[in-house]
């Protein structure tokens, strides 16, 4: 009989703690491992640091078509701009002229 009390006591004792230490565990893995948890988090921040420089991007590649456009417009048509343009494309240029060539990067317009 006290053995059997003795094993009732031991139980009564030792199953909370471990319930709530697993329960603790289960939070904390979580927070750290979960849907909405901290690793989660990261990867989110990373993409949205993506997605911000994808629509910078697109912004400028927006704002440079907007020039262009503008340009072809009926008032805005500068004849010399055109004639530099339509030289540069078909690789034209008279012997007076003085050629600068540009970089990749750096765009006439």
């Amino acid at each position: 009989m006290r053995f059997f009390h003795f094993v009732k006591k031991l139980v009564k004792s030792v199953i909370p703690p471990i319930f709530f230490l697993s329960l603790t565990g289960f939070f904390i893995w979580n927070t750290l491992n979960g849907d909405h948890g901290l690793k989660s988090y990261y990867v989110q921040q990373k993409l949205l640091v993506e997605a911000e420089q994808a629509q910078q991007d697109a912004i400028s590649e927006q704002q440079t078509w907007g020039r262009r456009v503008v340009g072809l417009k009926e008032g805005h048509l500068d004849k010399d701009l055109l004639d530099e343009r339509t030289r540069v494309m078909l690789s034209f240029s008279q012997e007076n002229e003085i050629i600068i060539p540009y970089k990749a990067n750096d765009h006439l317009y």
